[in-house]
């Protein structure tokens, strides 16, 4: 058989090599894994209440309870007492004999199981901290839940059983589908020191011994309903303090009494402003609501004289409602500056953005706090829902945890009122942090207890996005993919995988929080383009409102509304533990043979036909008496005697002949081809993660150029590709990831010619005892004067 083609003769003109031998382009060396393979069994399978594209399909259900909750604040016992009755609606295809409740406070009681799980070790040095919390338990004997009485709404008593933070009720008779039962709980706890006591947590009190002050939080406060769902059924799962929280959504009316000298903020609408605030507070409160700027309605003066005065012994009753959310939280103090501004949504809607801060925030706060809040709204709302509440509160606590419609923060200034740069943007990441948790896992409300990444490392990614909108040369933390690199390159030994459930994870801030951020980010940059990314991220914000989410409908949803096949990188980022190391090893640089022609060729290859073997189907289908067409039809009987060439002893001959008919002129050749440089550029999967491949270029003449090439590349050998690139240039240099935005985790491989990088060592001046500081480092660390 003769084959006629058009030939271009190519010579090597130069040919530049770093590192190895390889094997020829596209061969296939034994090393096609699963890397491209659909994710299949790994994710459940859909269903009539979750569909196969993400979506909450048409027999979706899920559970509602409400509160109703009178509770009392004693400030000089730190005691918490309350009451409440709970309305739980069987939405569930199920009938239920029981019902769990979560009992966090538990968390912090002397037989629970977070003061004994963790290994512990003495060092050479111990601080008095360290050798506390060796023998923590025995101060602990006041603290957590104290059930006092559990009845149904008629007063009749219920049987109960407490497993540590989890509490079941048992039900007088069978709930069935669509059936509601109410039910009362009457309860007290101690709040514990949360910043130096010998059980800390999200809530509880910090103690002021300056001006004899209290700033209380409080959050997990009363006994809660568990979430049962169709995915998990009762998810009560123990709370020891990492995994947060799983809830349902419910309404809430609340009843707050405390000392009249407390200022309080919390979830929802209060009810009675106009019998808790003086005339002048209710007049600084109509005018905020149509302020374009924070407006004080207790102010920093008010706040400073209210902290001096003796103790009140009289108390007020703050009443809130909150509707359709997923928790309840609120603050109190004699300290609090309180300001708000409004905020309108795109539906036009009006939020009150609010803060609540002592004196010794007021510096930062007072200029950042709400702004922040109102700023957050803005962007968090573009991405993925309008916000739905009335209000949105930033509460300065020294640290950080989030609620729906209220959240605490960090933000301190020095006893002089100065403040670093560092922590003022330490203030506002934390504060478009917590009120971004809104979102998620506010209202995309996923189960924390089990997966921390699902809103940590989602509601990560929106706060790069919103602080990059806030100013575009903020230095974020989080979401950048240069910066997991650190993390990424550690021994796997120290690694476990982002779908690792949140007690058991080792680098928790890395993994749980800033590896997705990274991939969500590199996901929006680099695999699907913003349009696509914002456009299916929206949508899954949409359709999981107000519901219960699983990873599994984030995977789905985003390949859904997209129409990107991502198993590849579900499958790499969030399952597996791999790094991106891409490494440009090797060079050729080819031109086109202006001056030869090939010349014509010849081969001849010479094969003995033989007789096709009677393998096991053949020899049944004889003895089966199968009839067969060649034998019943007389033409095609004909040419299959005819056709039987193993009962020749001759050889078959097959002959190519590469004639070369048409070649090129010289001039023909230069004017097609005598500009073209052909670079063939080998590549390895040294880190084992596969990413698209971003290249640059420079040329002789200076200008660059950036190619991209697809993820797919490596989807028939993930461990390596040759590519020949066309180039009317003469490149004078190549950059493999120029914008850091795969997270390669070795630069120096990434370079061509190879650039050197540096180790690094630390230097010291033997007398200083101050290091100087380099330009960004003296900007996070410049004393600002408010």
């Amino acid at each position: 058989m003769k084959v006629i083609k058009n030939f271009i003769y190519l010579s090597l003109s130069v040919a530049s090599l770093i590192g190895f031998s390889h094997p020829i382009a596209g061969q296939n060396t034994s090393n096609h894994g699963n890397k491209f393979e659909q994710l299949g069994t790994m994710l459940p399978s859909g269903n009539a209440y979750r569909g196969m594209d993400g979506a909450p399909g048409p027999k979706y259900w899920q559970q509602r309870v409400d509160y109703d909750i009178d509770c009392s604040l004693d400030t000089e016992k730190q005691r918490l007492d309350g009451t409440e009755l709970i309305t739980y609606h069987n939405q569930s295809p199920h009938t239920l004999r029981y019902l769990w409740l979560q009992l966090d406070e538990n968390q912090h009681a002397a037989d629970a199981d977070n003061h004994r799980f963790n290994p512990s070790s003495i060092d050479e040095f111990m601080s008095e901290s360290a050798l506390r919390q060796l023998d923590v338990t025995k101060e602990l004997e006041k603290y957590g839940h104290k059930i006092q009485l559990v009845t149904d709404a008629n007063d009749r008593k219920l049987p109960y059983t407490i497993n540590k933070t989890m509490m079941r009720v048992d039900l007088p008779q069978p709930l069935k589908p669509g059936e509601i039962f109410s039910f009362k709980v009457k309860w007290y706890y101690y709040l514990v020191d949360r910043i130096s006591g010998p059980s800390r947590g999200r809530g509880g009190y910090e103690y002021f011994p300056k001006d004899d002050n209290y700033l209380f939080t409080i959050t997990q406060w009363y006994p809660r309903l568990c979430v049962y769902s169709d995915f998990e059924g009762w998810q009560n799962k123990q709370f020891t303090g990492r995994g947060e929280f799983a809830l349902t959504f419910g309404n809430f009316l609340v009843k707050m009494t405390v000392p009249d000298d407390q200022v309080v903020g919390s979830t929802g609408e209060c009810l009675n402003y106009s019998t808790l605030l003086s005339s002048t507070e209710l007049d600084r409160w109509e005018k905020a609501k149509s302020a374009d700027a924070p407006i004080e309605i207790v102010t920093l003066e008010e706040a400073k004289a209210n902290e001096k005065r003796p103790k009140s012994r009289k108390t007020k009753t703050w009443i809130y409602k909150a509707e359709n959310v997923r928790d309840f939280a609120w603050t109190a103090s004699r300290k609090f500056v309180w300001d708000a501004m409004p905020h309108i949504t795109e539906e036009g809607k009006k939020v009150m953005c609010m803060s609540y801060y002592a004196k010794e925030a007021y510096p930062i706060y007072r200029k950042y706090s709400t702004k922040a809040v109102a700023h957050t709204l803005k962007t968090y709302s573009r991405y993925t829902i309008p916000y739905p509440y009335p209000v949105a509160i930033s509460v300065e606590g020294r640290s950080g945890m989030e609620y729906p419609m209220i959240c605490f923060n960090p933000g301190r200034a020095e006893e002089d009122g100065t403040y670093t740069e560092s922590n003022k943007r330490r203030a506002i990441s934390v504060i478009i942090h917590e009120v971004g948790h809104n979102y998620y896992p506010m209202i995309i409300n996923s189960d924390e207890r089990q997966w921390t990444w699902f809103d940590e490392g989602i509601n990560s990614f929106l706060q790069f996005l919103s602080e990059s909108e806030f100013d575009n040369n903020y230095n974020s933390r989080r979401g950048p993919a240069f910066k997991i690199t650190d993390y990424m390159r550690m021994p796997k030994n120290q690694l476990e995988p982002i779908m690792t459930n949140s007690e058991n994870i080792v680098q928790f801030g890395n993994n749980a929080y800033a590896k997705p951020a990274t991939a969500l980010n590199i996901l929006r940059e680099t695999v699907m383009g913003r349009d696509l990314f914002d456009y299916a991220f929206k949508e899954f914000s949409r359709r999981w409102a107000f519901k219960h989410p699983t990873p599994a409908d984030f995977f789905r949803s985003m390949e859904d509304a997209s129409g990107v096949d991502l198993d590849w990188f579900w499958r790499g980022w969030f399952f597996g533990i791999d790094a991106v190391d891409i490494s440009l090893d090797s060079i050729k640089w080819y031109k086109v043979d202006l001056e030869n022609n090939p010349e014509k060729r010849e081969e001849t290859t010479q094969v003995k036909i033989e007789k096709p073997f009677d393998d096991i189907s053949k020899l049944r289908n004889r003895e089966t008496g199968m009839k067969f067409s060649v034998e019943e039809d007389e033409e095609l009987r004909d040419y299959y005697t005819d056709y039987k060439p193993w009962e020749t002893e001759d050889s078959i001959d097959y002959t190519t002949t590469y004639l070369f008919a048409e070649t090129y002129s010289k001039k023909e050749k230069k004017k097609k081809f005598g500009d073209n440089n052909y670079y063939q550029l080998h590549f390895s999967n040294k880190g084992g993660l596969v990413m698209p491949v971003i290249l640059e270029w420079t040329f002789e003449d200076g200008s660059k150029e950036i190619e991209r090439i697809p993820v797919e590349i490596w989807r028939k050998n993930e461990n390596q590709f040759t590519k020949v690139f066309v180039k009317d240039k003469v490149v004078m240099g190549i950059v493999v990831d120029p914008y850091k935005e795969t997270a390669d985790v070795d630069e120096s491989n990434n370079n061509w010619p190879v650039r050197e990088v540096p180790s690094k060592f630390q230097v010291f001046k033997r007398n200083q005892q101050k290091a100087k500081l380099n330009p960004m480092q003296k900007a996070q660390n410049k004393v600002i004067k408010p």
